[in-house]
């Protein structure tokens, strides 16, 4: 804009330009900085207008006009982090044209997603959304960005969890089918190349309740099928893992966990052609609302009455999918074990950490990694949920934290488990209490 004001100061005879055009904007009662401030504000609101009004003079065509976007678009790079720009971004980012081609630069894309990742530019919501869905590449390095983020994070609290991932507008992006896609094969490349670390599993949940919460609030009218997002399941399967823990009766809770039982079994099996991959999927689906084998350990280890097939079997198929029949069934029979023995511990007067390290050792198999999850859940349960492992569970996570392994599974069961119950309201608010203050105990190692 200087350039050329002293341009045009130039024409009306010799002199020094620039030493003109500061006089000049002297006479008009501005100071250098604020005049040019000044300009930028109403060239920047002159662009707007024409954005969203779809008219630029002189381009009277779609292809002169589309033109005119993807070059305005490049020349804003540069200026990108500067605030008085914002509003122009959020203009382009949310024009589309008329035409079925992309607009914008991709560079200008790539350089905006950047922003917003490194914190550099705060645009509306909106226009992140519309970024990531004209340009899926930066929506995958958002989630990749976000993922990495809370796989880094040691011990987060749900809440802290929860905030990190809701502050990313990942699950309102996730709403569009396409992006959903983009985080889901992101989920299941991590699954298979950790085998399952649970570190990962409770991001993938975390992030799905940030997801249907996202998905509910939205509008119906803009809503897309349910069918959409879990194309590869059963629909009867995904229905029942949506169903909301408190909005069913303890009776209620006991037979929808059945209900869930009954549709795993008949997919595992089932010998028809593509069984494998149906099993692989639905246990995919079920690692995605993880949250219904935190409440069959609860039920578990909270019951009075003798330990239920149903719920073995189902923890058994979320740690170990792809066992047969007899090695399921032994598995089953080392968690019923350890689950009569908590029942004992919970009914005797008072108990110690050596008792509970006891019944983890003598239940858990070195040889079979998932019997050793299993049992690990089960435990921690028996901690938040039963009043003598509230006890000792203190006691008992910092002699585990000193030992310093395992530590990262412990915590993400915790989290997970805390995670659900806050949504329990006043109901499991010691339970939330206790299992802060043992991810904090974890995080300190002490």
């Amino acid at each position: 804009f200087k350039s050329s004001l002293c341009h045009l100061l130039s024409l009306s005879g010799p002199g020094n330009p620039e030493a003109d055009t500061d006089n000049f904007v002297s006479t008009l009662g501005f100071t250098s900085s604020d005049y040019y401030s000044k300009v930028v504000e109403n060239v920047v609101l002159s662009l707007v207008t024409e954005l969203r009004r779809n008219e630029f003079n002189g381009f009277n065509s779609q292809q002169s006009t589309s033109c005119r976007v993807k070059s305005l678009s490049l020349h804003c790079v540069p200026l990108i982090t500067l605030p008085d720009i914002t509003p122009l971004l959020e203009a382009l980012l949310c024009y589309h044209g008329d035409g079925s081609q992309e607009v914008l630069h991709s560079e200008f894309l790539e350089a905006v997603n950047d922003a917003i990742l490194q914190k550099k530019v705060s645009l509306s919501e909106s226009a992140v959304l519309q970024l990531w869905l004209r340009h899926l590449p930066s929506a995958e390095k958002a989630v990749l960005r976000n993922f990495e983020s809370l796989i880094s994070s040691q011990a987060l609290s749900p809440k802290e969890m929860e905030c990190l991932i809701k502050g990313s507008l990942l699950p309102q992006a996730a709403c569009h089918p396409a992006i959903f896609r983009i985080a889901d094969e992101i989920f299941r490349n991590a699954l298979l190349e950790t085998d399952g670390a649970p570190e990962v599993m409770t991001v993938m949940q975390v992030f799905t309740q940030c997801f249907v919460q996202a998905y509910q609030e939205n509008n119906k009218q803009q809503r897309f099928p349910l069918r959409t997002y879990f194309p590869r399941n059963p629909y009867s399967l995904v229905m029942a893992f949506l169903k909301h823990p408190s909005d069913l009766s303890s009776t209620g809770l006991d037979q929808h966990l059945n209900h869930i039982v009954e549709i795993l079994k008949a997919t595992v099996e089932s010998k028809c052609i593509g069984s494998c991959g149906n099993l692989f999927e639905n246990w995919f689906l079920f690692i995605h609302f993880g949250e219904w084998a935190d409440i069959a350990a609860e039920q578990l280890v909270v019951s009075e009455a003798e330990s239920s097939d149903a719920l073995l079997w189902l923890l058994a198929f979320y740690y170990n999918p792809s066992d047969e029949n007899q090695q399921r069934s032994r598995t089953m029979g080392e968690a019923r074990s350890l689950c009569d023995h908590l029942a004992i511990l919970s009914r005797t007067a008072t108990i110690s950490v050596i008792d509970l390290q006891a019944a983890v050792t003598s239940k858990t198999n070195p040889r079979q990694p998932g019997t050793k999850h299993l049992v690990m859940h089960l435990l921690v349960s028996f901690l938040l949920f039963t009043t003598n492992g509230r006890m000792v569970a203190r006691e008992f996570i910092a002699h585990f934290a000193a030992t310093g392994s395992g530590i990262p599974e412990v915590s993400a069961l915790l989290t997970c488990i805390a995670s659900r119950v806050s949504q329990a309201g006043i109901k499991y608010e010691q339970t939330v209490k206790l299992a802060n203050n043992l991810l904090q105990i974890l995080k300190c190692g002490k």
